[in-house]
């Protein structure tokens, strides 16, 4: 049967297409329309991370003939200094760092900032643009521009060696270093700093497609980050390929079958997904992250707000092994070690929900009664130092799984999904941080050993897993809750000392829901399609598709599933995540 599955999702703001320009000639003859209006102007162009300066520069060039342009880069440290400023965040882990506390202003010289002002103060163009990140921080401006990029492009414009971090010119670095130091330090700075001049900015520019610019209102985009928190959603999803990765993805997604296999799809990753919003037949991509940064109330429910503060604090994304390998032997730190060693609040909790799984799908989950703690971490090492092969039977138990069986994976727990199954992963956001204990003696897809951090893991596993402990407590750990005409409604997990509640129902017939004040993430995990409706009429039936996640603000409160077009009348099935009271 046709994938039926949604990879450009987008949210209607508006019929009128006019509200969103395409192409620097019509982005630059409306701010020509705004400079006009004022006989002498200064204009602050802000950008992120990623943003491709020489094409802007050159539309610049080309429609603004007559005018005086200043890169805030001639007012950052140097290098040097920079450097020496991060390197605590950024330390010399080839993956890990610690959480930045930098604001924008640490990168700025004073000096070189006071003298670019005065350039700018002096000079008698009647047009000055101030290009860059800190752009509104050199000099009042006339007109503020904000251009945008998101995460994931940011990552393929890295592995193409296009960007630099923050205030260096390093874009030639590995790619994997050069998203370590965004990751903990660049996309914090720079989100502290969109957030603190988002509603000055007139102008936000979407740079994401090379030469196919798209500028909308700062107007427009609050409106339409207020209309995402009325109604279900979805973030425009993305896929990348692993040493382990599998073939289900392509069939199910409809993805490209010439590609070696797709490992990951992050299905709902607000910090690195985007959002698609329509006006009329065009559509303005922006980051996810905006929307938490800038409606978590609405989005996320004030007791989750309260708690975690504008971060979305939960996670869905797959894992595809099928006709592929293991995932690699880990394991997730605690919220002490992940607090002190890398500056975040709480830790990757996670499960794994198997949306397929082969008739010899398998999960290791915990250790053997019979570990050895010694024995297990010198066996790790000496694998790792010789090549030689790790038995990991010999420590950690395998438990055969099958399609919906839910596993549980509380911070501490030694785990690895095995090949041939279909994990839709629901955790904690804090993504990366993963402790690889054995990855198989594997090369990555780029010919280089992947990182394996024993060193790491060894001080956080929790060696009383054992197997006993581990069926009762992690292996479908299942009750029926309620039930009700044409549904049922089961608990799933997580362990207890996660904050994150999963609900599942089976249903024929419409099932009665309600956000409870709290942010809902869930997923259609069996049956071809669905509708989300309004009991009052608050927004327009929303259809998902098998294997779809979609977003439940808060705000949204009250709202029902039913089987849809060609599943109606027939069994579905969804998972729902939400923050536990």
């Amino acid at each position: 049967m046709k994938s039926n599955y949604d990879k450009n999702p987008s949210i209607l703001v508006s019929d009128n297409e006019k509200e969103c320009l395409t192409g620097w000639e019509s982005i630059i003859g409306e701010l020509n329309r705004q400079i006009n209006k004022n006989s002498s102007t200064i204009v602050a162009i802000e950008t992120y991370q990623g943003v491709n300066d020489d094409e802007v520069e050159t539309a610049l060039k080309e429609m603004f003939p007559s005018h005086s342009l200043y890169h805030t880069s001639e007012a950052f440290k140097s290098k040097q200094e920079i450097e020496k400023m991060v390197y605590p965040f950024v330390t010399d882990d080839r993956i890990f760092g610690f959480m930045t506390d930098l604001e924008i202003r640490d990168f700025l010289d004073s000096d070189k900032a006071d003298q670019l002002k005065k350039q700018i103060d002096h000079d008698d163009n009647t047009l000055k643009l101030i290009y860059g990140p800190g752009a509104s921080l050199i000099s009042d401006t006339d007109l503020l521009i904000y251009i945008d990029m998101a995460r994931w492009e940011i990552q393929q414009r890295m592995r193409r060696n296009e960007v630099n971090n923050l205030g260096v010119e390093n874009k030639d670095l590995e790619a994997a270093l050069l998203y370590k130091q965004s990751f903990f330090v660049d996309w914090r700075v720079l989100d502290r700093h969109k957030t603190a001049i988002f509603d000055d900015c007139d102008y936000f520019i979407d740079s994401n497609q090379t030469n196919r610019p798209k500028m909308i209102t700062g107007d427009s985009l609050k409106k339409g980050l207020k209309q995402l928190n009325k109604q279900p959603f979805r973030v425009v999803p993305f896929f990348d390929p692993g040493v382990w990765g599998g073939q289900w993805l392509k069939e199910v997604v409809d993805l490209d079958r010439s590609a070696v296999n797709y490992a990951w799809g992050f299905d709902c990753v607000p910090e690195e997904n985007s959002i698609l919003l329509a006006f009329g037949s065009e559509t303005f991509e922006t980051p996810a992250i905006n929307l938490v940064l800038k409606e978590a109330p609405d989005l996320l429910g004030n007791e989750v707000y309260k708690k975690f503060g504008a971060e979305f604090p939960i996670r869905f994304d797959f894992l595809d092994t099928m006709e592929g390998g293991n995932l690699s032997l880990q394991v997730h730190p605690n919220k002490k070690y992940i607090r002190e060693k890398f500056g975040m609040s709480y830790t990757q909790d996670e499960s794994y929900y198997f949306l397929d799984a082969k008739d010899d799908a398998f999960v290791y989950l915990g250790l053997n009664e019979d570990v050895a703690p010694e024995k297990m971490i010198a066996d790790l090492k000496e694998a790792q130092e010789t090549g030689n092969n790790f038995d990991a039977d010999r420590h950690v138990t395998k438990w055969s799984v099958k399609k919906h069986d839910h596993i549980l994976i509380p911070a501490g727990t030694v785990h690895c999904s095995g090949k041939d199954s279909m994990v839709l992963e629901i955790s904690a956001t804090p993504y990366i941080f993963t402790f690889k204990l054995w990855d198989w003696g594997r090369l990555g897809l780029d010919n280089k050993p992947r990182p394996i951090n024993i060193e790491h893991g060894e001080q956080v596993i929790e060696w009383d897993r054992t197997t006993g402990w581990t069926g009762k407590n992690l292996v479908n750990n299942i009750e029926i809750l309620a039930k009700g005409n044409g549904w049922v409604e089961e608990r799933t997990g997580l362990y207890e000392t996660n904050f994150i509640e999963t609900r599942r129902h089976w249903f024929t017939d419409k099932v009665e829901h309600s956000t409870n004040g709290g942010v809902n993430v869930i997923n259609l995990v069996e049956g071809r399609e669905a509708i989300v409706e309004s009991p009052t009429g608050k927004f327009p039936g929303f259809v998902v598709h098998y294997a779809e996640t979609f977003i439940i603000p808060a705000a949204v409160g009250d709202y029902t599933i039913r089987p849809y077009g060609s599943s109606e009348g027939q069994k579905c099935g969804t998972i729902k995540a939400f923050v536990r009271k």
